[in-house]
């Protein structure tokens, strides 16, 4: 008997409905971060379904009756009781996120994509820049380092808001900047009179940082033309492309590269990345709004 010709549309289509069914969370914790940007742990509404990520990755949050958005994973990922994710309101969708509050549900499809290369990082110098709301992304990265700390040798996280009030996890990175064997460096484009740090763009940061440009990886993540200019930066000091990783999350709808709206190039962010080296990529992150 001849096999079944339509067997295989129906395995994928059973598939891809699969992965676009959410699973139920409820909000466990909800915080401000700055006055347009929201931290909340999401525990699973079953106590029995268990959940995994690895740093980097994202996953698609879904309002009920609003819609759903790539948000990046932002929590401990050794931490397995709930996933934390820090939002934005920026849209229809985001806007939701302001109503939650302790107890709501929300839905969530993932983790999705590659994430940061923790494996490759290991014995040597690890550069961790981010920019505005990029810390999120790499905070996962962070707790990585610091649980295993004896892993790697100098630890740098260079970040730089627009203003001291749109510093996200501000009073984490002063217990960050504690840490004796982490140097932790902090800017603002735009500082007021109670801010006594460094004022300017990240660049210079980069120029002074301390690593071995043949043992070190850095992790980058942040607005484009920032990472454009970080990436350089790093190249001048002979770090070469393929040790720089950056994350391109960028307009994505379905996370299983089905819909084609994350497509940059050759690549499907959702898919391919949304961590990508900088070798692969340095020609479309020349492109204005990429």
């Amino acid at each position: 008997m001849d096999a079944n010709p339509n067997a295989a549309t129906a395995v994928s289509s059973a598939a891809m409905a699969d992965a676009m069914l959410p699973r139920r969370f409820h909000v466990a914790r909800k915080r401000n971060e700055t006055a347009d940007t929201l931290t909340f742990d999401l525990a699973p509404a079953d106590t029995s379904d268990g959940f995994s990520f690895a740093p980097g990755q994202f996953n698609m949050l879904y309002l009920f009756g609003l819609g759903e958005v790539p948000i990046s994973i932002s929590g401990d990922a050794e931490q397995t009781d709930r996933l934390v994710h820090t939002v934005r309101l920026v849209g229809s969708v985001t806007d939701g996120f302001a109503d939650l509050k302790r107890g709501d549900t929300i839905g969530v499809r993932g983790p999705y994509g590659a994430g940061w290369p923790m494996d490759e990082c290991n014995g040597g110098d690890v550069l961790v820049i981010a920019g505005g709301l990029g810390l999120a992304p790499l905070r996962p990265a962070m707790y990585h380092l610091f649980n295993h700390r004896d892993h790697y040798r100098r630890v740098s996280i260079l970040y730089g808001a627009r203003s001291p009030a749109d510093i996200v996890y501000h009073d984490e990175i002063q217990r960050w900047r504690q840490q004796l064997d982490i140097n932790v460096e902090v800017t603002v484009d735009h500082a007021d009179l109670r801010w006594h740090g460094n004022v300017g763009v990240i660049t210079p940061l980069v120029a002074k940082a301390e690593f071995d440009p043949a043992n070190t990886t850095a992790l980058v993540c942040g607005p484009g033309i920032m990472m454009r200019f970080v990436a350089a930066t790093l190249e001048r000091r002979g770090l070469a492309s393929d040790r720089i990783y950056v994350s391109l999350e960028r307009n994505m709808r379905c996370a299983i590269a089905h819909c084609g709206h994350c497509q940059l190039g050759p690549h499907f962010v959702c898919k391919d990345g949304p961590v990508l080296s900088h070798d692969r990529v340095r020609d479309i992150l020349q492109i204005a709004q990429v």
